[in-house]
């Protein structure tokens, strides 16, 4: 969005594409040692499956990303669905309208399923694994503290942008459970396990922010209207924003 369009035309991968391949490669890799490094794991196979359908959902996503994010300059608008949007309903024949709606469908239904229910159920899994009996072991380092905005950060725009609040949540009072159970036996987490259940903790805030901010949006309100209304960050930049680029 913000470099050159000349740099990176509309029928190339962008700036953007190149990042999303690179953590496609770099991010099983490291939930791969993440769950090494933890006295609890899954079964090896059950471990390489969940990293391969991982692959395969951020890959789906990074196709489908792609071209909705390239669709942006031509006059497309997040905030719409596929089929109000300006754009799509010229298209002729219609049939090609199907074709976009599938397009969206494995961006945001399937390739987020398979990317976000193994990334969450091997961070679980590494949290079971980050308790100690050891009072001293249960502080973080001052650089854990200032990273533990930006990890914050990255798991509110997951969880908007990626429209995976029940997974998170679930997942959250999954840790939350565990912490109380845990703490009858007299374990408590270490620093590893407070950086994650605190990055968890202050995410929910962000989320209650966003989500009170733009309580009274009439538009995205139309395009998130159920019960769980967290729109998207795209969807808020093409209303609100997209004028200013």
């Amino acid at each position: 969005i913000i470099l050159p369009l000349e740099w990176f035309p509309l029928n190339k991968p962008s700036a953007g594409d190149y990042f999303h391949m690179a953590y496609n490669v770099i991010t099983p890799f490291l939930l791969l040692k993440l769950i090494e490094r933890s006295p609890k794991t899954l079964p090896r196979s059950m471990v390489y499956v969940s990293i391969i359908m991982f692959v395969m959902g951020a890959s789906i996503h990074l196709v489908g990303d792609s071209v909705n994010h390239r669709l942006i300059f031509s006059g497309y608008q997040h905030h719409l669905s596929v089929r109000e949007n300006p754009i799509i309903k010229n298209l002729k024949p219609e049939t090609l309208i199907d074709s976009f709606e599938l397009l969206y469908y494995y961006d945001e239904y399937l390739g987020h399923s398979m990317w976000y229910i193994p990334f969450f159920l091997i961070l679980f899994i590494y949290f079971t694994g980050c308790f100690t009996p050891v009072e001293e072991e249960s502080r973080m380092p001052v650089p854990a503290l200032l990273l533990m905005g930006p990890s914050s950060l990255y798991y509110w725009y997951l969880v908007t942008e990626g429209q995976i609040f029940i997974l998170y949540i679930f997942t959250f009072f999954a840790m939350m459970a565990l912490v109380m159970h845990q703490k009858r036996k007299g374990l408590v987490l270490d620093s590893n396990g407070l950086f994650l259940f605190y990055s968890f903790i202050i995410t929910l805030v962000l989320i209650a922010v966003w989500v009170v901010w733009l309580w009274d949006d009439k538009i995205l309100r139309k395009k998130y209207p159920g019960v769980i209304y967290i729109p998207e960050p795209w969807a808020f930049y093409t209303l609100h924003m997209n004028n200013l680029h």
